[in-house]
C-alpha cells in the first residue's frame, strides 16, 4: 500500500513539474501571453509616435502590428475549446462562461480598433487602443491568476495530453512551442488503443459486421463533418475528417453541448434541441459562407425504433464544389 501511495504522489509531482517544460500547454499559454504583452507595448510606442505627429505613412506599420494582434484568436480559441472543458468536467461552469463572453467582447473591440486606424484621427485611435490594451491585459491576468491555478489543481496528465494534441490542430498565437511536450508515462488514450487491438472488437449490425478500427476509418473518410450529442445534451462523438470544417477537440467529449458554444448562440442551440425533444421537428438545415466555402449544415433528431429521442446528429459539408457540376461523368471517363 505504501508503494501505491508513493507512486501516486510521484506522478502528481511529475505532472506539476511538467507545466514548466516548454511545449506543455500551460507553458505555451504563458509564453503566448508574454508575446501578446510585448506586441501591445510595441503597438503602444508606434501609436504614440503617430499621435506626436509622425507621417501618415506610419499607418501601414500600425496596421501590420494590428494584423499580428489578430493572432490572439488562436489563443482564445484554444482556451475555449481545450482549457474550458477541463474546468467544466470538474463542475466549474461559471468562470468559463463569463470568460468566453469577455473574449467575444475583446474580439469585437479588436475589429473596431482595426477599423478606426483608417477612419479616425490619431488621438481617437490611441484612446481606443488604450481601452483595448487594458481589456486584453486584464484577461491575461485572469488567465494566469485564476484560470490556470484552478485547472492545474484538478486536471490529470491525460487531460494535458488531450490539450496538447488539440492545440496543434488549432495553432498557436505569435509564438510556437520550441519543443513537443512528451510525458514520461504512457497516455490513457494509447493504453485503450492497445487494449482494443488485442481483442475481438467486431460490431454486429443488422446488415453486416465491422471491426472497431474499420468503422473508425470509414467514418473519418466521409466527406462530411459529423458530431453527435446524446439525449442528455452531452457531446459524445465527432469524426476526424482530413479537412474538417469546424474544429472539435477531444477535451470537448463529455461536455454539455451548451458549454461548447459562445454565449451569443446559445438561444439558437437551445431552440433546436427543444424542438427535437418535443417532437416538433426532426431536422433543421441552414447554410453559411465561410472563407470561400458554402457550408451546408443539417441537424437531425436521432430516434430509436419507437420514436424516443436519443440525441442530435450534426452533419456539415462544403457544397460549393457541387454547385459547379454540370453534365455527367461516368466511371470509364
Amino acid at each position: 500500500m505504501r508503494d501505491v501511495f508513493n507512486g501516486s504522489i510521484e506522478a502528481i509531482h511529475a505532472s506539476m513539474n511538467d507545466i514548466d517544460i516548454p511545449g506543455h500547454p500551460v507553458h505555451v499559454l504563458k509564453a503566448e501571453n508574454k508575446a501578446i504583452t510585448d506586441l501591445l507595448e510595441t503597438l503602444n510606442q508606434t501609436l504614440q509616435a503617430y499621435v506626436n505627429g509622425a507621417d501618415d505613412s506610419i499607418k501601414f506599420g500600425i496596421l501590420m502590428q494590428v494584423n499580428e494582434l489578430f493572432d490572439i484568436e488562436k489563443h482564445y480559441k484554444r482556451k475555449e475549446e481545450c482549457f474550458f472543458p477541463l474546468l467544466e468536467k470538474h463542475g466549474f461552469t461559471a468562470p468559463p462562461q463569463v470568460m468566453w463572453g469577455v473574449d467575444d467582447e475583446i474580439r469585437a473591440d479588436l475589429s473596431g480598433f482595426h477599423q478606426s486606424v483608417s477612419e479616425l484621427p490619431a488621438i481617437e485611435v490611441y484612446e481606443i487602443f488604450k481601452a483595448l490594451r487594458k481589456r486584453i491585459e486584464d484577461m491575461i491576468f485572469k488567465e494566469e491568476m485564476i484560470l490556470l491555478p484552478m485547472i492545474i489543481d484538478v486536471v490529470t496528465e491525460d487531460d494535458w495530453l488531450k490539450v496538447a494534441h488539440d492545440s496543434k490542430e488549432i495553432g498557436y498565437c505569435l509564438v510556437s512551442p520550441s519543443q513537443e511536450w512528451v510525458p514520461v508515462r504512457k497516455s490513457f488514450y494509447d493504453r485503450v488503443k492497445d487494449d482494443l487491438s488485442t481483442r475481438d472488437n467486431s460490431l454486429h449490425f443488422k446488415v453486416g459486421t465491422l471491426r472497431f478500427e474499420e468503422l473508425e476509418v470509414v467514418l473519418n473518410l466521409l466527406p462530411i463533418d459529423i458530431t453527435f450529442v446524446d439525449k442528455n445534451d452531452t457531446f459524445k462523438y465527432f469524426n476526424q475528417t482530413k479537412d474538417r470544417l469546424f474544429f472539435r477537440s477531444q477535451a470537448q467529449i463529455g461536455r454539455q453541448v451548451q458549454d461548447c458554444h459562445p454565449p451569443k448562440s446559445l438561444d439558437i442551440v437551445e431552440g433546436i434541441l427543444r424542438d427535437f425533444k418535443s417532437g416538433a421537428k426532426d431536422e433543421e438545415s441552414f447554410w453559411i459562407e465561410i472563407k470561400g466555402k458554402l457550408i451546408y449544415i443539417t441537424y437531425y433528431a436521432v430516434r430509436d425504433q419507437f420514436g424516443a429521442y436519443m440525441g442530435t446528429l450534426e452533419v456539415s459539408q462544403d457544397i460549393k464544389p457541387y454547385q459547379a457540376i454540370s453534365g455527367q461523368k461516368r466511371l470509364r471517363d
